[in-house]
């Protein structure tokens, strides 16, 4: 049987990712596409073909064709659309981060167990197949004991739509922690087996995009400049989780002033190492026979928002709790909060 579909926010993530995975699955037909901007509503219809123009989410509420819900809007929806819809008995999809807070993800989650539908969060790393081999040879031992990880998410000049929602905090939530942290974290917590954090320490800082009509470039996603907008989040953090697994440190930058882009993870085991390239492959590095040994596994890396997207669907008739479930993703929240906690008062955080 057919599930009817709506997507709200037909922005990049909508038109690059979800919409065509819907369209590939014969189990899906999309029937709203939602935009606060008309014309943007107006032009995936025309772009591919189908569904209906919507301005606002709330009129398609309560209709009882529609089952699932793809959000994709900016960070300050997320919370609002995803417990109105999870009210009104649809099942949600939404994009990462959960929300801009942990309260927000928080009240998310109650929503969700109140309604019993379905809502997964867009961490779409734990659908992509390196990640799960990952995740399977440290859970079998291949790796030892998993005592450190350290994850980097590093670039010369990349802040996104400089004075734009990106990098307004009332919008976003943060910077660079909440846009791209949020994924390298999650893997780290994915492949660790999602152990329960103890203590962080953490320190956001908001330099390199400031001055934003004096900050220089090559390119800009999400552009172009705003330089009448608002440059009030991150662009470089630094933080050191406790958890009750694996140690677990992070650098990250939209913006610094080292010319090397560095978009990897370490998984330190007593018995091997592995570095995961973000979105690519990964190397293992062992000793035997007094020999040191580096090896590159190959394998069909899929598309995983593909594998998100058909999950997503098949749960939603299965009743399967994915591993992208609010239950299970929303620690993810607790800690990004606790690492702006963290920065904010100049102190380590212990998590009850």
């Amino acid at each position: 049987m057919t599930i009817k579909v709506a997507i709200i926010g037909c922005g990049t993530i909508a038109r690059s990712a979800h919409i065509p995975a819907y369209l590939k699955n014969p189990n899906a037909e999309i029937k709203y596409f939602c935009d606060i901007k008309p014309e943007a509503a107006e032009k995936a219809v025309q772009e591919f073909g189908c569904g209906q123009a919507v301005v606002n989410y709330r009129d398609i509420l309560n209709d009882p064709e529609i089952e699932a819900v793809s959000i994709c809007t900016p960070n300050d929806g997320h919370a609002s659309i995803a417990i109105d819809f999870l009210r009104a008995g649809k099942n949600v999809l939404c994009e990462k981060p959960a929300a801009r807070t942990y309260a927000e993800a928080l009240e998310m989650q109650k929503a969700q167990n109140e309604t019993g539908k379905v809502l997964n969060i867009g961490v779409v790393n734990r659908f992509n197949k390196g990640v799960n081999i990952i995740k399977n040879m440290i859970a079998s031992g291949e790796l030892g004991e998993l005592y450190h990880v350290y994850a980097s998410f590093r670039a010369q000049r990349s802040i996104p739509g400089l004075g734009g929602a990106f990098t307004t905090k009332s919008i976003a939530g943060g910077g660079v922690l909440i846009d791209w942290g949020v994924h390298f974290l999650d893997i780290v917590m994915y492949c660790s087996g999602d152990p329960t954090p103890k203590t962080v320490s953490g320190q956001a800082y908001c330099k390199l995009g400031k001055d934003m009509e004096n900050y220089s470039y090559l390119n800009m996603w999400a552009g172009p400049p705003n330089y009448a907008g608002t440059y009030d989040v991150d662009d470089f953090i630094t933080a050191m989780i406790r958890t009750e697994g694996p140690s677990i440190t992070i650098n990250g930058a939209w913006a610094q002033n080292i010319g090397v882009d560095e978009m990897y993870i370490d998984f330190l085991g007593d018995k091997a190492g592995i570095r995961l390239q973000y979105g690519s492959d990964f190397k293992l590095y062992s000793a035997q026979n007094g020999a040191l040994l580096e090896t590159t596994p190959k394998f069909n890396m899929g598309d995983h928002f593909q594998n998100e997207i058909d999950g997503f669907l098949a749960c939603i008739k299965s009743g399967e709790k994915l591993p992208s479930h609010i239950d299970t993703v929303i620690v993810t929240a607790k800690i990004l909060q606790g690492i702006y906690d963290s920065s904010d008062s100049g102190k380590e955080i212990t998590f009850e």
